[in-house]
């Protein structure tokens, strides 16, 4: 059996982009030898000392509590647990469009722990502090890797981590694992550091 080679992401599960990119990896899981591992980093930890327009300060406010949720699961289970829940949350909040709805946000939250088989107590970590420090530490493992410049998602393969690929929408099948191929070749050359256009459409989501 071919070994399968550890792929890291930190991701903001009100991200839409990381939430893109997480549905890519999924998709190269199935046609290159990747496993994908799951941790949470904070939109609002990462701009809490920047300058930002007031509209993104309050929407990544909201974000913090969905955070601290995955945070308490990430302490308490596996990856693959971390990995079930983010696709619950990120099918509610973008590809029905839930994010933006911050009145139900406990009970989008709620329904995602029990589709992901898990206790809708957690959602209790939403408005407590207890997990903070954890929350900030999976945060600082992510974003130091790559520096304060950038965001989420983070994706790390043995030493070398980078941001995105910030993509839209998510490739299937074949072409997923080429456009996989492509960022595993620029990472792993050590001199390389950025590649970018302007984006010139929104999130796609299937």
């Amino acid at each position: 059996m071919t070994e399968r080679t550890p792929v890291d992401l930190w991701f903001d599960p009100f991200c839409p982009f990381a939430w893109i990119t997480s549905r890519w990896l999924l998709e190269v899981e199935k046609v290159r030898p990747i496993e994908p591992r799951w941790h949470i980093m904070s939109l609002y930890v990462l701009n809490e000392d920047k300058d930002i327009p007031q509209e993104y300060r309050e929407m990544i406010a909201n974000a913090l509590g969905p955070v601290r949720v995955v945070t308490a699961v990430q302490e308490k289970h596996d990856s693959e647990t971390v990995g079930r829940l983010y696709t619950e949350l990120g099918t509610r909040f973008h590809n029905e469009g839930r994010v933006k709805q911050p009145d139900t946000l406990r009970r989008t939250v709620e329904e995602a722990l029990e589709a992901a088989g898990l206790d809708r107590a957690f959602a209790d970590a939403m408005d407590s502090e207890e997990y903070d420090a954890a929350l900030r530490a999976s945060h600082a493992d992510g974003i130091d890797r790559v520096g304060q410049e950038v965001g989420t998602p983070v994706i790390a393969i043995g030493d070398v981590a980078f941001f995105g690929p910030v993509i839209s929408p998510a490739p299937k099948g074949e072409e997923a694992g080429r456009l996989w191929d492509g960022v595993l070749a620029l990472a792993g050359f050590d001199g390389f550091f950025e590649l970018k256009r302007s984006r010139t459409r929104p999130p796609l989501f299937d």
